[in-house]
């Protein structure tokens, strides 16, 4: 882009990077294997906060590289249907942050791969940048998506999650103009979440060609890797992403999984096989 300059996001300044650094490396990782990372979304405390951490860890197993644990909101106004009856059931259940703490704990010690959360703003808020930053670090948190933050009010947090060597990933969609993702992606860290399509969360039968003409714009203004989300539900659309991203992200193709099955166990099944579907849809030929 014409009087851009490229830039690479923050990585922390502290000696609690390992986090950070560890999404970082799985990212590297997966394009030094000329592929797409595999990113999955569930929400904590779906079905339950134990049930919830077996569905994440389930995914990781399954062949997912990176796992984003939702952080349940009663007002979900960037979620589709799908996760906004998660999120129901997990609030019903009276999940609370500790619980989503403990989700990414769990998941990242079974696992040892990069756990982030996905967060609205005003929960975080509430709870306390720094209480809530320390906490997810502590916990081996790599980060946290936060779709709602406007990058112009994010200073408070950024100075914290530097802090804490956590990554913060922001949001970019078809709609913003270069000058406006040049200013997202140098603000952010980790990944840039690129948006498909205008809209909620929740699966289509086509990711859009959107998608691909935004990655090739957000690449314009920075090194982090680009990561493509809303829409993709299955291999074949995997593949499709996977051709142009550096990571595919899907979110609710599993939880539906989890919502149709009969049982919990037919649930986590259903959940691991589709991460293994998509992680054979990632992997492009050399």
């Amino acid at each position: 882009m014409s009087g851009t300059s490229r830039v690479t996001g923050t990585t922390g300044t502290s000696g609690a990077s390992g986090n950070i650094r560890l999404l970082s490396d799985t990212l590297a990782a997966a394009k030094a294997e000329n592929r797409a990372a595999l990113i999955a979304y569930l929400p904590a405390g779906f079905p339950t906060v134990d049930g919830g951490i077996e569905a994440v860890t389930a995914v990781l197993d399954g062949g997912a590289d990176i796992v984003e644990v939702g952080l349940p909101h009663s007002d979900p106004v960037l979620d589709g249907p799908v996760i906004q009856t998660a999120d129901d059931i997990a609030l019903r259940g009276g999940v609370r942050i500790a619980d989503v703490l403990r989700t990414v704990r769990a998941a990242h010690e079974a696992t040892g791969k990069p756990v982030l959360v996905m967060t609205y703003w005003n929960p975080v808020d509430r709870y306390g940048v720094e209480r809530f930053t320390a906490e997810l670090a502590e916990a081996g948190g790599a980060g946290c998506i936060l779709p709602d933050l406007p990058v112009q009010e994010s200073g408070l947090w950024r100075e914290h999650a530097e802090k804490h060597g956590l990554a913060t990933v922001f949001v970019v969609a078809p709609s913003s103009r270069d000058e406006r993702l040049a200013t997202i992606t140098a603000a952010g860290s980790g990944f840039v979440y690129a948006a498909s399509l205008m809209g909620v969360t929740g699966t289509r039968a086509s990711v859009g060609h959107q998608a691909a003409e935004l990655v090739r714009r957000t690449r314009a203004t920075t090194d982090l890797p680009v990561c493509v989300g809303l829409g993709v539900s299955d291999a074949k659309q995997a593949a499709e992403v996977a051709a142009f991203a550096d990571g595919v992200i899907v979110g609710s193709a599993f939880v539906k999984r989890l919502l149709d099955a009969d049982d919990h166990a037919a649930g986590l099944a259903a959940v691991r096989e589709l991460a293994g579907e998509l992680a054979r849809g990632v992997r492009r030929k050399a």
